[in-house]
């Protein structure tokens, strides 16, 4: 029988030399070079142990681990504790320093103004390397929920009645319990009534002290109410493909060339028709005057487009239209899940084709038209406006329409409409900036470039919340999570930065 030697995994002292543990090519080797090449002096207004007080953990130290701990998809400090104490890579990034969970989660929710200049630093080496293409930006977001809870929104009128309603409640028990005779079965629920109606005061009165101190709702776009939250006032209710949830939206502009991030914020709405042009200009330092904006058509409004006019951005938004137009998305419907496992797959009935303006035989003089049934229409006032297009309408009487034998093929409810009306397109009316951008995007250079943009924004978002295992927001409050976000994309910018070189 073979005989092997002995392998041996029980603890035992050796001599380790530590930063040999940071292996050329991988991350924390890069992450390691990278910071210690940083200016980090922002970091040390938060100290004031010049003269007297114990020493501080290093930020540089603190950043290393934080950054090498989100590049494995560890967000919690007690878990980078912990990693800091046993995994061998992480004590020999901070030299064995051993932080304690509240000194990271301090230097990360502190931080957000120092983080944004080391991202700035990070985009200054990535654009000496020539990572930086300035060709094409694409911009994209991502809605992920926080430290908060969606049950604990609403206006200032429902807070205000949530807190009415408690206090009501809370008079109305002790009024019945007061009234009841006192008896050993009563002395039992009198102590779970008490309970309730202490909780109750309780609630009223932290909704009352809420009031106070927020005496004005959020403001929304269009003069709207946007709801408040007594959790994180500073986050939103966002609308999802998985639900409602509570939280951030997270905003990065992405360059082409390399994929790397070139500006990234957190914000605290779900409306990204709002976040365009702070984004932009949040990144306008990395543009140059060719650089190309693409964005969906969740930052396309008419608004939005004649700014960028006026300010000479070259961009290309798409609208909510624009995949119905191109060819290539003709097929996308195939993709769609079925509503279960179990559904009905025979052909449904499709509804029969009603006629369209097209079936109607205008007159040269736009005087009247002719129907399919062979009846007369007539000119129903004067020009219209259809969209971005003028129209002429016409209508039949209702005599004639009332018994004819096509009425089921012309109108939609032939039941309860009188008479068929028609509108024709005569000539484009004047071109508005959407319009505009319809035409550019719908040409052979625009789906070109359009469609160079899902190449481009899309694997990075990929990146994050998949490989990095973001799916969701730790902190409370707009700063903090905007500096969360911002180390996120450090993150993805220095393993872009790691992988060039190796290459290299």
């Amino acid at each position: 029988m073979a005989r092997y030697k002995v392998v041996d995994m029980s603890p035992r002292l050796l001599p380790v030399d530590l930063e040999a543990q940071l292996l050329p090519g991988s991350f924390a080797h890069a992450v390691h070079h990278v910071v210690d090449a940083l200016d980090l002096s922002l970091f040390d207004a938060h100290y004031r142990n010049d003269e007297v007080g114990a020493s501080a953990h290093a930020p540089a130290m603190l950043l290393k681990a934080v950054l090498l701990a989100y590049s494995q998809g560890m967000i919690s400090s007690r878990a980078i504790e912990r990693a800091c104490r046993d995994n061998v890579v992480f004590i020999a990034i901070t030299g064995d320093a051993k932080p304690h969970f509240t000194t990271i989660a301090d230097f990360v929710s502190r931080s957000r103004d120092a983080i944004a200049s080391v991202f700035g630093q990070v985009l200054t080496l990535l654009g000496k390397e020539g990572l930086i293409g300035r060709t094409m930006f694409a911009i994209d977001g991502v809605k992920l929920p926080s430290n908060a809870s969606k049950h604990r929104s609403g206006t200032r009128a429902e807070f205000l009645a949530q807190a009415q309603k408690m206090e009501r409640a809370a008079k109305t028990m002790l009024d019945r319990h007061q009234a009841n005779d006192a008896g050993s079965a009563e002395t039992v629920m009198d102590a779970k009534a008490t309970a309730r109606i202490e909780r109750l005061t309780k609630e009223a009165a932290k909704l009352r002290t809420w009031l106070i101190e927020n005496p004005t709702d959020r403001a929304g776009t269009r003069g709207s109410i946007r709801k408040s939250n007594r959790t994180d006032n500073a986050s939103a209710k966002l609308a999802t493909d998985k639900g409602v949830i509570q939280g951030y939206c997270g905003v990065a502009v992405v360059d082409a060339a390399h994929q790397v991030i070139v500006e990234a914020s957190a914000h605290g709405t779900g409306s990204e028709q709002e976040l365009l042009l702070p984004v932009l200009d949040a990144c306008a330092y990395q543009r140059n005057a060719t650089t190309l904006i693409t964005a969906d058509a969740g930052y396309h409004c008419e608004a939005n487009l004649a700014a960028l006019a006026e300010r000479g951005i070259d961009a290309l938004i798409a609208d909510n239209q624009m995949r119905r137009r191109d060819e290539r998305f003709a097929e996308q419907g195939k993709h769609t899940s079925k509503p279960d496992p179990l559904y009905d797959k025979s052909r449904r009935a499709k509804k029969p084709r009603l006629f369209g303006s097209e079936d109607f035989i205008i007159a040269a003089d736009h005087s009247h038209a002719i129907c399919p049934a062979g009846q007369r229409l007539y000119r129903n006032g004067k020009d219209c406006t259809i969209g971005s297009y003028a129209a002429i309408k016409f209508r039949a009487p209702a005599a004639t329409c009332e018994h004819c034998t096509r009425r089921a093929q012309c109108l939609r409810k032939p039941e309860t409409t009188p008479a068929r009306q028609v509108a024709v397109l005569t000539r484009k009316a004047i071109a508005t900036h959407t319009q505009r951008m319809r035409e550019r995007i719908d040409s052979d250079e625009g789906r070109e470039q359009y469609g160079r943009r899902f190449a481009t924004v899309e694997p990075v978002f990929g990146n994050l919340r998949h490989n990095k295992r973001l799916n969701r927001f730790t902190l409370r409050g707009q700063t903090k999570v905007d500096g969360q976000w911002k180390l996120f994309a450090l993150v993805h910018n220095i393993e872009k930065w790691a992988n060039y070189r190796k290459a290299a």
